[in-house]
């Protein structure tokens, strides 16, 4: 390979490897051609770029671009899958772990996730994870739920005290019991009319009955008891 090849070949290694913040690596040695190809297409789906790489290139790249941590894993034929931005890492090593398994060739050499070295034991757990939708929903399911918990705790004396007005409002329709409603205000009493009292002469009716009665005044009082002289004590 001439060198200006080579430069391109670390140049546009080390764009991927800056961009990407998930590599999965593997050992393709005894995968035919076609079995390259149909793995290069399974992680296209996932959202991963599958080259095959020159170590000594790759190396190259990986300190230009800072992932010193994927050096440890360039021993022996590379293969590596570069994970996009928006692609599925477990789909990707999912169909890395499938092709292993089927091809009995392909082996797991390990990974790089945010900058952290990953071994070949990881990454076959990583492809045992659900799908990254239904991961996602999970997370969010365990998120969700004990704001859900705290929500229905704080809302259920509303609720009760509620539900105890409906029954009492239902109980007095019922039993007809007014004993809870408002006393209807009292009417404002009415104003007598004024009477203008006017002064009279007595008439004879009065004269006589006003005699009558000054006759059994006199009657009824009692005389007045004797004075005692000096006189008569002597």
């Amino acid at each position: 390979m001439k060198k200006e090849d080579k430069e391109k070949v670390v140049s546009d290694l080390t764009d991927r490897l800056r961009s990407s913040e998930t590599v999965l690596v593997a050992d393709y040695r005894g995968l035919t051609m076609p079995q390259i190809d149909a793995l290069r297409s399974r992680l296209i789906e996932s959202g991963a770029r599958f080259s095959v790489v020159k170590n000594t290139l790759t190396r190259r790249a990986a300190e230009a671009a800072g992932a010193d941590a994927l050096l440890a894993l360039l021993e022996g034929p590379s293969a590596v899958a570069f994970l996009e931005a928006d692609g599925d890492m477990v789909a990707a090593a999912k169909a890395l772990s499938d092709a292993a398994r089927e091809t009995k060739v392909l082996a797991i050499k390990g990974g790089v996730l945010s900058g952290k070295t990953v071994s070949a034991e990881e990454v076959e757990s990583l492809a045992k994870l659900p799908p990254m939708d239904v991961l996602r929903g999970q997370v969010l399911g365990a998120i969700v739920a004990p704001i859900q918990v705290f929500a229905g705790l704080v809302a259920a004396p509303l609720t009760n005290l509620i539900g105890l007005i409906d029954a009492r409002i239902e109980q007095l329709e019922a039993g007809g019991d007014t004993s809870g409603s408002a006393a209807p205000e009292p009417e404002p009493a009415q104003e007598e009319p004024s009477v203008e009292v006017t002064a009279e002469e007595p008439t004879e009716a009065d004269a006589e009955a006003s005699s009558s009665e000054e006759t059994t005044d006199a009657e009824e009082a009692p005389e007045p008891a004797a004075e005692t002289t000096e006189e008569e004590s002597e």
